[in-house]
This record gives C-alpha cells, structure tokens and sequence, in this order.
C-alpha cells in the first residue's frame, strides 16, 4: 500500500497524522517524522483516510480474524484465566498492558476508572461497620455535613444514627471557648455529652440548633463589632476614698481591691455586695484568685493570702519596702513587683508555705507589672523598658525597648506581649526576637490597663476610654492603622484602672468609683439599633 503524503506550510504533520503517538513522540524533526511514517508502508494493517484539506492521514489497524475462530480463542483464553491463581492473573494482565500502545491504555484506564470507585460509606454498614462510617464522616465540618445527607438515603441513615450533628457540636464546645461559654448561658450543654443515644433529643434536634448556634454566634460578633451592650453598673460609694484599683470575676461573682484598703466581693448576678475583707492598712493595688485562695497586694508594702469562701486571712507577706504593684501566680509559683523597682519570685507550696526564691533587680524605676509562664517571666517598668528573665534559672534574657515613656500595663503569651504606657501608645512585641510588631495609637492620655485573647485586645485609659482593637489586624503589617480599632467605649466618667474581659463581655473598673459589666450577649431586641444600651445600676453604700 502506497502512503500519499501531502506537505504543505501550513499544515502541522502531528496534527493531521493519526499514527499512534508512540511512532512519532520519539522523532527528533519533521525528517524523521517524515521516515518514519514512510516505514509503515510495508506495515499491512496501514489504511490511508483523505482529510477535507487534501492531506492524507494514516491509521493503523489490525484485521480480526474471523469472527467464529476470535470468539473461540477468547472463549479459551477466559477460560484458563479463571484457573490461575490471582497474582498469575496480575502478571498475566500486566505482560498483556506492556505490549498494548497509548491509545489502548487510555481506553483501558477509563474502563477501570468507574470500577475502582467504592461507596464506602454504603458499603461500611453491610457489612457490619457502622460505627466505622460514622467515625469518618464525623470528621466533616458542617457545610461537608450538608452536602453528605445529599448523597443518598443511606448516608443520610447514617448520619442520622450516628447523631453527627451532636458530635459535631461537641467537637466545636471542646475546642472552642465561645461554643463552650454559649453552651452554657444559652443551656443546650444539657444536651450535649449524654453516653446514651436515648438520653437526648433526636439528631433533627442538633440539626436545627446548629444554624441557631452560629446566628447567636453571628450577632454577638456584630455587637462587639458595633458596639451594642447592655451596661451594668455597680456603684461601690465609700466613705473615705474614692476608686477601683483592681479586680477578678467568674460566672458568680466579682472580687475587687478598692483605695479605700478593702476587698469587696460581689455577686454576679444580683450586683450585691456578699462579702468585705478588712486587713490591709493601705490601697488595694492588685489582687488574683483561684478556687482556694485570694492574694492581694497593696500600697501598704504587703502582700497578704485570704481563703476564698471565708474571708479569713492565712498569711502575709512582708518582703517589699514600698508598695506592691502588681502581682500574678500561677502551679505553684507567684511573682510579685514593687514601686521599689524589684521583681520577688516566690514558691507557692501552700496557702500558708510561700519561700521567697529569688529577688530580681535591673528596673530603673518602679516596677508595674509582671506576667509570666513556664518559659519566662516579663516585666515593665517606670524606666519605660521591659525585661524578659527564664522562669527556671531567674537568669535575665532580653530588654524590650521602644515606649517613649513609662509602661503601666502588659500581657504576655505564648511568643507575644501587649504594653500599653504612658506615651498613650499600646505595642505588640514578639518575645523570642525583641521586635516591636506594631504600634496601636488612639488613647489620649496614660494606657492603664490591657488585655487580649485571639481575637481582640482590649485597653483602659486614663481619657476614660475604653477600646477594642482587632488582634489578627494588627498583626498583619499589611492592616491600615485606621481599621486596628473597632470600636470605642465612653462610660466611665473617670481614669480606668482595670478590666478583664472574656467571648461575652467586659467588666471594667474605674477612679469613678464603678465596677461596668458591659454585656454584648444579652443584648435587648430595642438596642440593636443602638449603640449604647440601656443600663441597670446598684448602689452599694458601705457601713
């Protein structure tokens, strides 16, 4: 048979030219390209089909044997096929694939494609492995979970008798402090981590609550973001003095250190004063609690140990030659910080063992604050520096620099610390490396107190103000200064001391003598259009 080859400038020979691409893929130029379709003249299974253009295109084709004698040999060939073991089957099949060209390999991964593809989800259960298929598909989140009831029937069962909904739940209330807080005020942890199916409501149930979850969710970042809250104040009008230095709550109740040298203890929910513990003959200054234990420090020099649930106190601690600061404790270990520019590390063994360990020196000025984990210990200073020291050896490490004036206020974790001082900026620090990662400025007067969390930092002034600014903006260099700061909280008529703040609220202390609880969970339908909502005030008169 006679090849007929038409070249012309304009056509592409590749792409007229239905050869296996196993003949021309190796050719190096048109010249062997042109040899080798020259060979396959004396190939007898090459036909020649006319395209539109004139050019000629080659096939190449193998005749089959008649019909009757390629059934009988296949028949054949099945036949000893069924007899071999399986993995003579696969050496048999894959000598078979070596000698086919691209073209029926191509053909051949599209036959198998679809019989490679299982349903294991459906096929788990027949075969007695629910739990398995649930397991997997409790690894969806819940937008995967959606499309999963779509598929079928069966795995809609099985996400149905698997309560995934719940599961997923309470994946999200183990893992995440707000779902965990939500749980709680809102009361569907009661439904949540039952050991038994038929302790519970059905799993429509925890399907319809899930979307309700995240629109609380929605509207409770919505009032962070715009500033709606139901404000709480507690009035706390002493006789003699006037101001909230310090203060620590939880769900029940509220402790505060007051200027007028007593600590007062507040119930949560009513806004009465339960308790007032007399001991210290000079202002309250700091103070931390666990669930045993209030330690307080004061600007009578001492740091004084108070059982939580009774008032009475276990121990104080005479140590500091002038006021004590600022203090924090944490497994065992407490460190204190004094306006005589000293750190004091102390082991905690007990409410009434505390040995004084270590007594760190290197501030220039009054030491204001201290906060520190198993890593290290940070301190900020009048002398408007902060020093990083080892927790384990009490060894100095680094000095941060770049306030323009003294430090009030800090907190440290994991690689990152938040300053705030009185040049009004606040600045956030990468420990290991001592760079200043941004600098936030809005605040008008001295920057008092700080907090953040993952979200958000949160600072007091002494312009009265309190702000929110987002944390993950402020990390980004990219992030404009004028979107750092969400928003701006105007209630206080006096310097703020101190605040604390958590997913669902800010409790804030102030010079004005208040306690602000400023809630954005439960929020009044009438204030969402609002920005500040209405508030509700206790009075508590001392005696």
């Amino acid at each position: 048979m006679k090849i007929d080859l038409q070249v012309n400038s304009g056509v592409n020979l590749v792409s007229v030219c239905s050869v296996p691409r196993s003949l021309w893929l190796g050719c190096a130029n048109l010249v062997e390209s042109m040899c080798a379709l020259s060979c396959l003249q004396s190939m007898p299974s090459v036909r020649c089909l006319q395209i539109s253009n004139g050019t000629s295109s080659v096939i190449v084709s193998r005749k089959r044997p008649s019909e009757g004698n390629y059934q009988k040999e296949k028949d054949l060939c099945i036949k000893y096929f069924d007899q071999w073991s399986e993995s003579d089957q696969v050496e048999f099949v894959e000598h078979l694939i070596s000698r086919m060209c691209h073209y029926q390999h191509g053909h051949i991964n599209s036959y198998l494609k679809p019989m490679l593809q299982r349903d294991f989800i459906t096929a788990l259960p027949e075969q007695g492995l629910d739990h398995i298929a649930e397991n997997i598909l409790s690894y969806l989140d819940a937008r995967s979970l959606c499309a999963a009831e779509l598929v079928c029937k069966e795995w809609q069962r099985v996400i149905s008798e698997g309560m995934l909904w719940k599961k997923l739940i309470e994946r999200m209330v183990r893992t995440d402090p707000l779902w965990k807080g939500l749980s709680e005020r809102r009361g569907w942890d009661q439904y949540l981590f039952k050991n038994r199916p038929t302790d519970g409501p059905p799993n429509s149930f925890y399907r319809s609550l899930y979307p309700k979850i995240i629109q609380d969710i929605e509207t409770i970042e919505s009032n962070w973001r715009c500033g709606r809250h139901n404000l709480q104040r507690i009035q706390c009008r002493s006789e003699n003095s006037k101001g909230v230095y310090c203060l620590q709550y939880d769900d029940e109740k509220i402790i505060s250190g007051l200027r007028d040298n007593s600590i007062k203890i507040w119930d949560k929910t009513s806004l009465e004063c339960l308790k007032v513990l007399t001991g210290h003959t000079g202002s309250v200054l700091c103070l931390q609690y666990d669930e045993r234990v209030i330690v307080t420090g004061s600007s009578d020099s001492t740091v004084r140990v108070w059982d939580v649930n009774t008032g009475e106190v276990l121990n104080t601690l005479i140590h500091h030659n002038e006021a004590v600061l600022h203090l924090r404790f944490s497994n065992g270990l407490m460190v204190t910080c004094s306006k005589d520019r000293s750190i004091a590390v102390w082991d905690m063994a007990s409410a009434t063992d505390i040995t004084l360990r270590r007594v760190l020196v290197g501030h220039r000025a009054a030491v204001n604050v201290v906060d520190f984990d198993d890593k290290y210990i940070v301190s900020a200073s009048g002398d408007r520096t902060i020093k990083v020291w080892s927790t384990s050896t009490c060894e100095f490490v680094r000095t941060l620099n770049g306030h323009k004036r003294g430090i009030a206020c800090l907190q440290y974790r994991d690689r990152l610390v938040v300053s705030g001082s009185s040049d009004n900026t606040i600045r956030l620090w990468d420990i290991e490396c001592g760079a200043c990662l941004r600098v936030l400025e809005g605040h008008e007067e001295l920057v008092r107190c700080i907090r953040f969390d993952n979200k958000r930092i949160v600072s007091g002034a002494y312009d009265g103000k309190i702000k929110v600014w987002d944390l993950q903006a402020a990390l980004d260099p990219r992030a404009p200064a004028s979107t750092l700061c969400l928003r701006t909280l105007v209630e206080h008529s006096g310097r703020v001391f101190r605040l604390q703040f958590d997913e669902f609220q800010i409790i804030s202390s102030s010079h004005d003598d208040t306690i602000l609880i400023w809630d954005f969970l439960n929020v009044p339908p009438s204030a969402q259009n609002e920005t500040r909502s209405p508030s509700r005030t206790y009075t508590y008169i001392s005696r």
